[in-house]
């Protein structure tokens, strides 16, 4: 049986932290990895972050057999959404586009979570809470981040092996269980 890679993506204050670590808890025999990308936004960020999901995807494969399942919050996806909304002084989609194809031939199953709010007007309120400001928090960055992390997903769901689950975060309890009839978790 192939071990499974989960990657959380979503926008700043869509829950990503509060379900990698449920499912890092309830997920027997996985390791959570939280990744806060490459701030620096110059032509120089970009090799750096090309050359750090290289190296991630060559750790993937070479652990693929280990039977260790693995859990990411935020990869590659967010250096491509980011570059997308201006966020980044380069344009990303090549590297994209070679990362993508490089996940794409992983033996794992992988689950491509991307978080959204329904309720836009619950950003206002998680992003009250302290964060470690890489973009500034706002209610119009968390939208415009949420729009194109859903425009990016019909390009995902090409991977045969990535199962693509798109999860409303406005009401934990609801979301965890969907999650837990996703991953067979019992609570």
């Amino acid at each position: 049986m192939k071990s499974i890679c989960i990657i959380v993506e979503g926008p700043q204050g869509c829950g990503k932290t509060n379900l990698t670590n449920y499912l890092r808890e309830n997920i027997p025999a996985s390791n959570l990895y939280r990744l806060t990308g490459n701030k620096d936004k110059t032509l120089t960020g970009k090799e750096k972050s090309k050359n750090m999901y290289y190296a991630l995807l060559d750790y993937m494969k070479n652990i693929e057999n280990s039977d260790v399942n693995l859990i990411f919050d935020r990869t590659f996806f967010t250096d491509y959404v980011y570059s997308l909304l201006g966020y980044k002084e380069y344009d990303y989609t090549d590297v994209y586009q070679e990362l993508l194809k490089k996940l794409g031939n992983l033996n794992y199953e992988i689950y491509y979570i991307s978080l959204y709010l329904e309720d836009i007007n619950i950003y206002i309120e998680r992003l009250k809470r302290v964060h470690h400001n890489y973009q500034a928090f706002s209610l119009e960055n968390s939208t415009k981040q949420q729009e194109t992390y859903q425009a990016i997903i019909p390009e995902i769901k090409k991977l045969s092996n990535t199962h693509v689950i798109e999860l409303a975060m406005d009401d934990f309890p609801k979301a965890y269980a969907r999650i837990n009839e996703l991953f067979n978790i019992s609570n």
